[in-house]
């Protein structure tokens, strides 16, 4: 499902009525714990958590026109999916939130690479999601994507 709308806020008024509060509060959360040095933008036609171009202006190596991505949410077909780029490239971070997950949702955590997919709506664990938005800076992910992702800052062998 393609987000309806072409700023931060209208993405927040658009989505369907059934998760719309729920929605709201996840981005209210990310928001509130997101780490100096990103911001709530529009990243590849939906709602983003980027490394904005005046902070990494190489922005991101598939499209350097978009800011570095680093988290998203977006309304599903079938459910609400919050992706976080962090757990996908660290896997510290990924064995910590996987083990914290159980702690904080009565759902069977479904996962993808960076993938979360919530299809109850009452049962997102924000408390976690909080937390974890803490856990990598902007400078910090800012490395990890060099030293992983970018080809053009990527150390040769």
């Amino acid at each position: 499902m393609k987000a309806q709308g072409k700023t931060v806020k209208e993405i927040l008024s658009n989505v369907p009525e059934d998760r719309n509060e729920a929605f709201n509060k996840l981005h209210s959360v990310i928001v509130k714990n997101l780490p100096k040095g990103f911001e709530a933008a529009i990243s590849y036609g939906g709602l983003g958590y980027v490394v904005p171009h005046k902070l990494y202006p190489a922005g991101y190596h598939c499209k350097p026109s978009e800011p570095l991505p680093f988290a998203g949410i977006a309304s599903q077909k079938d459910s609400i999916n919050f992706y976080h780029m962090g757990i996908y490239a660290d896997p510290k971070l990924l064995k910590w939130f996987v083990g914290e997950f159980p702690k904080h949702s009565k759902q069977k955590l479904d996962m993808g690479k960076s993938c979360v997919r919530f299809k109850k709506m009452d049962d997102i664990p924000y408390k976690l999601i909080g937390e974890l938005m803490k856990k990598m800076s902007a400078k910090d992910w800012i490395e990890m994507y060099e030293a992983n992702y970018n080809p053009k800052t990527k150390k040769k062998k």
